[in-house]
């Protein structure tokens, strides 16, 4: 009887099928927020394989809804025929009142929404949306100077202990 109880809370458990990691190297991310993602047919199971990809992808708001553009999820490999379009525009779902916030930000000038992940929590797929606000080259070469002296302090740190 524990058996079961354990793979049901594994199941449960948020598993990530695929990070954009680009988006936080050319974008400060301003704030974050969780989505809901309309799919069809054999999508969710090639997302349970962890075949997806956003690169390039980013999200807009068309009537009052959020649609997401450039997710690639590759097709099922054991489908039949039938199989989804790779690169479909998909529905995201957020409440009325997020959207509405969101469609004032997105206005501003330099915001965008720009996916951040993929996951499934609680067997539901879910995006990680980032408002986001692009980032200038001086920018990311600073960041990443940034980063490199915060490693090389750890390093020094890490060194000193050792001694």
């Amino acid at each position: 009887m524990d058996m079961t109880k354990n793979k049901a809370t594994a199941n449960t458990a948020n598993r990530l099928v695929c990070q954009n990691k680009k988006a936080y190297h050319d974008y400060e991310i301003v704030e974050k927020l969780e989505a809901g993602i309309v799919l069809v047919g054999t999508e969710v199971k090639s997302l349970r394989e962890g075949r997806a990809n956003l690169k390039d992808s980013y999200a807009k708001i068309r009537k009052g809804e959020v649609f997401l553009y450039g997710l690639h999820i590759s097709p099922y490999t054991h489908a039949s025929y039938d199989n989804h379009d790779p690169e479909r525009v998909r529905k995201l779902l957020l409440h009325n009142y997020e959207i509405k916030r969101l469609t004032g930000r997105t206005q501003e000038r330099g915001f965008s929404l720009i996916p951040l992940k993929i996951y499934f929590s609680n067997g539901r797929a879910k995006v990680e949306l980032g408002l986001a606000r692009g980032k200038k080259l001086f920018d990311k070469r600073e960041s990443l100077k940034r980063k490199e002296e915060i490693r090389e302090m750890d390093r020094l740190r890490k060194h000193r202990r050792e001694s």
